[in-house]
């Protein structure tokens, strides 16, 4: 059984983090409003549509600065996602050729969509007819393929 995690043996942010700790508080806010926003009205995905958009903006925002801005350190990139602060396995994948504007994980799992293929967002706009309209049915994403 892991260790459980407290405030009293979590290490403390190394060093930069107070730098960047404003914009973490607002994506924290935006994902709290966002889980506490009313969903009637809405079809059951769309309810969770703006949680996914906060986290790949959040995920986003940690790999601008590590990889294109080189703003913050190693020590406080691996700290931020081993506290949950970005999605590892999501930067994993932008990091590859192909994937550098991938929405979310579930849009590349073809167990996830129907015919064992990956999602309708990651066909690129040049291949698919002017006047069809495409939204990713799990994360509302309208286009993520790299060619777009």
């Amino acid at each position: 059984m892991p260790p459980i995690r407290t405030n009293r043996n979590r290490k403390p942010p190394p060093e930069g983090f107070d730098d960047i700790e404003d914009t973490l508080l607002e994506f924290a806010n935006k994902m709290k409003d966002a889980e506490s926003a009313p969903h009637e009205g809405k079809r059951k995905n769309e309810s969770t549509w703006a949680i996914f958009q906060i986290a790949h903006q959040r995920s986003r925002y940690i790999y601008d600065l590590y990889y294109d801005k080189e703003a913050i350190s190693k020590d406080l990139y691996n700290w931020l996602l081993k506290n949950g602060y970005g999605d590892a396995n999501l930067i994993a994948k932008w990091k590859k050729q192909g994937y550098e504007k991938l929405c979310c994980l579930r849009c590349i799992q073809a167990k996830e969509n129907n015919f064992n293929a990956t999602c309708i967002c990651r066909v690129p706009k040049a291949r698919l007819g002017k006047e069809q309209v495409v939204e990713c049915v799990s994360c509302g994403c309208r286009g993520c393929a790299s060619g777009d």
